[in-house]
Formats: C-alpha cells, structure tokens, sequence
C-alpha cells in the first residue's frame, strides 16, 4: 500500500494486520498509515480491546480446533449454505458476553463490515416486533389472525399450510412456520401486520405446559419481514424492559424472536429457529 495515495486500506487489511497475518512490507505499510491517521489507529486498538475481552472471557474456547468435519463443512460452503454457522458464531459471542462486547465480537467473528451493523441499537423494525409482541401477546381470544389449532391433526396442517402460503405471497419471500415443540412451544398461529413499507408478519408460540401458579403459558413470537436498508447479515440480543428479543439479518430477511423468558431459554428457541430457516446447515 502507498500511503502517498490517500487510498486507506480496508476493514480486512487493518483486522489482518492487527491479527499478525500480513507479509512484513505490507504491516509496515500499515504502520505507517496508523500513524499518519489517529482516528484509525483508535479504531483498531478498540478492535483489540474487544478481542482480548473475547479471549479473557471463553479462555480456552477461542484456541479448540473445529472438529475436523465441521471445520471441511464450514469451508467447503457456499454463502448460500452457511447461514447456520454465520449465526451460531454470532450467536455464541453474544450470548457469552453480552452487550456491546458481544456485539462487537460478531465483527471479528466474521471480518466484515456489514456485521458491525449488529453493533448499533435497534432498527426501526426490531422495535415495532418488540411493540407487536406487546400489543398481541396478552390477547386470549383473538391472539393470531389466522389459527393453527383445529380439531384434528388434518385440520391443523391445513391451516398451516394456508398460513404459510398466505405469508409467503404477501411477504414476497418463502415463509417457515418453525417447528418449536422440541423446545416445549407449540404454533398458534399467525398474522399479517403493515410496516413502514410494506408487510411483515408475526408467528406467535404458546408454552405446552401450563405456567406455575395458574399463570397464562408463556409465549414467544417470531417478527418477519424485510429490513429497510441492504444489510448482508447481521446478529443482536436486545432487552427491552422483561422483554428479550435476538434478531439477526440474513439473506435480506429480517427475524426477531421476542419473549419475557431468560436469555438461556430464548437463545435455545431461537438456535432451533435459525437451523430451520432455509440454505441453513
């Protein structure tokens, strides 16, 4: 790099160097750079005050090999194919660490700019799933628009079917009605909801076992929809109050999973969520 070109070196360059990854003339070059601009060496000692907070906090974690099999898996995937593991990584950072580090980490995690978007508080639309929850989660008799739970077994998968079609085509993306039974929620259903510009929807799940005291079973719901800007992917755990929701940006499809459950149980939810979105591995 010419540091006589004013050309500044990439997010990658700089996470590279501060790594130790770059040929000598190359760091030196970056030296150099950092040192005629402030602002981007502050930049990069933040970016290394976060990975040694990652490394303090999972210990041993940071430095165990992948599995042999995954780790072929993992390179071996195309960016269609490797949702899962792009979210269990980002997942794992914030959930062991939390907050702002957490977030952070998901940057490091994935070494591209479009992840520090993960970082930045809520969007517009994680917001309006967190008031969707609110409004909609108390109702008893009319809790979803369109109900999943009929008389039979037969009744039930088509009204599943009609759900997802009927979400899909006003959406304009596939929509999958998760399948959380395995993790002690059942589908009630779903509805159709406007959004700044244009629909987005709500799956809302009910606990199988009836909450202690007589209390209503808890539930959790899933927000749907497209995000306004072209984030590539993105990763956060937010709480509002009791409310906690993880939301990640995926393949231009935005999901926020919200409930008033600890931060264990709700990850749980939404790992088996983000396995069974499609091209997940």
């Amino acid at each position: 790099m010419n540091t006589a070109s004013h050309t500044p070196p990439t997010d990658e360059r700089l996470s590279a160097w501060l790594d130790g990854e770059l040929p000598p003339a190359q760091a030196a070059d970056i030296d150099a750079w950092l040192t005629q601009h402030p602002e981007d060496a502050a930049r990069v000692r933040l970016w290394a005050a976060d990975r040694d907070a990652l490394r303090a906090r999972l210990g041993p974690m940071v430095d165990e090999p992948l599995p042999e099999a995954f780790a072929e898996s993992v390179w071996r995937s195309t960016p269609q194919r490797s949702v899962w593991w792009r979210w269990a990584a980002a997942a794992s950072a914030v959930f062991a660490l939390g907050g702002v580090v957490g977030a952070l980490g998901v940057w490091q995690l994935r070494s591209s700019p479009s992840a520090q978007l993960a970082a930045q508080p809520a969007a517009g639309w994680v917001q309006r799933a967190a008031v969707a929850h609110a409004v909609y989660v108390p109702e008893q008799r009319h809790p979803v628009e369109v109900s999943v739970s009929g008389a039979s077994a037969e009744e039930n998968r088509a009204q599943e079917e009609h759900l997802a079609r009927w979400l899909t085509r006003r959406l304009g993306f596939a929509v999958k009605l998760f399948d959380l039974r395995g993790k002690g929620f059942e589908l009630v259903g779903g509805r159709l909801l406007p959004d700044a510009a244009g629909p987005s929807a709500q799956l809302m799940y009910q606990a199988r076992e009836p909450a202690a005291n007589g209390a209503a079973p808890a539930r959790v719901t899933v927000y749907l929809r497209k995000p306004e800007d072209g984030t590539d992917f993105a990763f956060r755990y937010e709480r509002q109050g009791e409310l906690s929701l993880f939301y990640c940006v995926e393949g231009g499809v935005g999901y926020a999973v919200a409930g008033k459950l600890p931060r264990e149980q709700l990850l749980a939810l939404a790992e088996s969520i983000y396995r069974q979105q499609p091209g997940a591995k």
